[in-house]
């Protein structure tokens, strides 16, 4: 690989040892992927929780700490697997709580911004089209290559955090023109109403070409996409389909018609998805057994998610065999305090949780303590990821979300 002075100054050890160990970790990637050098990254964004890094996680991080490493460029935290104020409540492990609590203290002392999220790209930050990035999370990543146009691998937590130390990252895949070319080409004719529908597109698109290099271009004539509706897709994509970039033509800004989203790369495949093809994927997902819970997370809400939901529920209550949960970040869920949105929530005996998404607050174990086990959602992502943790997914549009937490029953 090529390095420039400063870099290869890195990796003599001329800043450190720990930073050269650092580095040194990021070369090996970038030597696996054949990269030709490294690129500058403006913001780094950490996936990390306890929950999933466990002992050896923590102990890497109290060695960066101990070595005194900063980060050298803004640098956020993906959410964390512990709302502290509804943890007793939720049962959380006591381990579990303390590990968050000290994970917290470490990445602030490195530096990290720990804003707890993953819709980042919604209330903290927002990369420019051809700005290099170097972030962890699936849907955030989505989201970065294809509606920001920024440029980004998905950078595990431990390359995220490399990242914002050292502040470049190699420079292979979605960093580069040649990987960004769509290879498959989607003909969505089917009305896309809800954030559900848009989830359940990314995972039949996602399973179909399953491979973290194909890059699917949409042709939507039928479908206006907000933020939250491309944020729905691009979790699901990269849930089902480990994709990291997909075209919207004539919405995406490296996507103005079909032919600049290929620009000459051969196509896999084309595929259409009809009414019928999105109604046979809803019936998939029928069940005649009755909710235990219902969960709107992956991804955190949107301020304006919240506000749907809000006033889906006012002046109704969610039935005593249900538990309603939402999860967003700090900045959504101040402002949706202000705003009343969050009252009417609670009132209706809904629980909000901040900071976090339940899908990584142990699950399984709240599993056991509360006996759940039927899961509606509106998340397609959460759908794929939940049955790990040995639950029962149910995709449902969010007014039959609703609908099944006030009622205790599906439609």
């Amino acid at each position: 690989m090529k390095l420039s002075r400063e870099e290869q100054e890195i990796l003599n050890g001329d800043a450190g040892e720990a930073l050269a160990a650092v580095f040194a970790q990021q070369y090996q990637v970038g030597q696996f992927f054949d990269a030709d050098g490294f690129v500058p990254v403006t913001n780094a964004h950490f996936m990390g929780d306890p929950e999933v890094f466990g002992s050896m996680g923590l102990s890497f991080l109290q060695d960066l700490a101990r070595a005194g490493l900063a980060t050298r460029i803004p640098t956020t935290r993906n959410p964390s697997c512990v709302d502290f104020e509804h943890a007793d409540f939720l049962k959380q492990d006591t381990g579990l709580v303390e590990g968050e609590t000290q994970v917290l203290a470490l990445l602030r002392q490195l530096g990290v911004l720990t804003a707890n999220t993953c819709i980042g790209y919604q209330t903290h930050f927002q990369p420019t089209k051809g700005e290099h990035v170097a972030w962890g999370d699936t849907g955030t990543v989505a989201y970065a290559n294809s509606v920001l146009g920024a440029r980004t691998n998905y950078e595990s937590g431990p390359a995220s955090l490399a990242a914002g130390l050292t502040g470049r990252t190699p420079a292979y895949g979605y960093h580069l023109d040649v990987n960004r070319r769509a290879n498959v080409i989607v003909r969505q004719e089917a009305h896309l109403d809800d954030y559900a529908d848009w989830g359940a597109v990314g995972a039949i698109v996602g399973e179909r070409f399953r491979s973290y290099w194909n890059v699917p271009a949409f042709s939507m004539p039928n479908s206006a996409p907000s933020s939250d509706n491309l944020k729905h897709l691009g979790a699901s994509l990269a849930s089902f389909g480990s994709m990291a970039m997909y075209h919207v033509v004539n919405t995406t800004p490296e996507a103005p018609n079909m032919e600049a989203a290929v620009n000459g790369r051969s196509i896999l495949d084309e595929t259409v998805i009809t009414e019928r093809t999105l109604d046979d994927y809803f019936e998939s997902q029928q069940t005649n057994e009755n909710p235990d819970l219902v969960v709107f997370t992956a991804p955190q809400l949107s301020l304006f998610e919240m506000k749907k939901i809000a006033s889906l529920l006012s002046g109704k209550k969610v039935s005593e065999n249900v538990q309603l949960i939402l999860t967003t970040n700090t900045a959504v869920h101040f402002v949706a305090e202000e705003q009343g949105i969050a009252q009417t929530i609670r009132d209706a005996g809904g629980l909000i949780l901040k900071g976090t998404c339940w899908y990584i607050m142990d699950p399984a174990a709240q599993r056991e303590q509360f006996g759940w086990r039927n899961v509606v959602t509106n998340s397609a992502k959460l759908v794929n990821i939940i049955k790990a943790h040995g639950y029962q997914p149910i995709l449902q549009r969010t007014e039959d979300c609703v609908h099944a937490a006030i009622t205790g029953r599906l439609k």
